[in-house]
């Protein structure tokens, strides 16, 4: 029984680390990524859809991304879409492509977006230890019912905090992965 509890919170706190994993995806580093697009929907035939389901995006060089849609009747669309997405992204239209410049960061901008990483990665935190104070709750329901004894009460409480500690490492690693490419020039 208590076995289930420390498997259902491993699985939710890898769901913290999979949705911080993908909150960082979207901050901005020196580098095109295609994942900063990822938000965008274009109406296509009436029908708002993924931009990465309707064009191909590549990163032909380090700061620059390339759209290039399956139907060009749509690359005003598209354009439009980027510019409403807010991502301070400026789409130049060719006819055939939608090129992307990321301009360099400054010195300025980059220290704010570790900042929001390391905003993130708190949020994070929090959510792990908030799933380890579910699950210590659960292990002391058991000890309460009689279920377990309280010296396995214990074991599983420290097997609980070890697990915790384990995840707020990875947080940690994942965040400081991502200052390093933030603040790589």
């Amino acid at each position: 029984m208590p076995e289930t509890v420390l498997i259902l919170g491993e699985e939710r706190m890898n769901k913290s680390i999979s949705a911080l994993k993908k909150d960082l995806s979207l901050i901005r580093t020196g580098r095109a990524n295609p994942a900063v697009l990822n938000g965008v929907s274009v109406t296509y035939y009436g029908v708002p859809s993924p931009l990465n389901q309707i064009a191909t995006i590549s990163v032909p060089e380090a700061q620059t991304l390339v759209i290039k849609p399956f139907d060009k009747s749509i690359l005003r669309d598209i354009e439009k879409a980027i510019q409403l997405a807010d991502l301070n992204l400026v789409p130049i239209n060719d006819g055939n492509v939608i090129r992307i410049n990321f301009p360099p960061l400054n010195e300025q901008r980059r220290k704010e977006f570790v900042k929001e990483v390391r905003n993130q990665a708190e949020a994070a935190k929090v959510s792990i230890r908030n799933i380890r104070r579910d699950m210590i709750d659960e292990i002391k329901k058991m000890e309460k019912a009689s279920e377990i004894s309280e010296d396995q009460m214990k074991r599983e409480t420290d097997k609980i905090q070890k697990l915790t500690d384990k995840f707020i490492e990875n947080v940690d690693q994942v965040a400081k992965e991502k200052e390093i490419m933030i603040m790589e020039i």
